[in-house]
């Protein structure tokens, strides 16, 4: 038997950094080089774009998702490479933001 993909997540245009799957709520977020990261479907349906704080957006400060978590109570955390942490609904509503200047893996 050949492995055929269930579904073709599109959407980034950069290539993808980081990625979590929500089995629980049927979920799949994924973040890219330049973000923003995205929810998408399980059957492949983008459902919403979460964007960082607007106060750190901007062509010299582009938020770089390098880390994302998302838990079956329908939050997401997001680790980006400028030493941010954001929290997120699964509805795309910021959540909390914390800054940290050690170095996460």
């Amino acid at each position: 038997d050949f492995a055929t993909p269930r579904a073709v997540l599109t959407g980034h245009d950069y290539e993808i950094t980081c990625a979590a799957i929500c089995a629980e709520l049927g979920l799949v977020i994924s973040g890219s080089k330049e973000g923003p990261c995205l929810i998408h479907s399980m059957n492949g349906d983008l459902l919403r774009t979460l964007e960082g704080p607007e106060t750190l957006q901007g062509p010299e400060s582009c938020l770089r998702p390098k880390l994302i978590q998302a838990s079956r109570e329908g939050h997401c955390v997001i680790y980006y490479e400028n030493g941010l942490f954001c929290v997120f609904s699964v509805n795309g509503r910021l959540q909390a933001t914390m800054e940290t200047d050690d170095k996460i893996r």
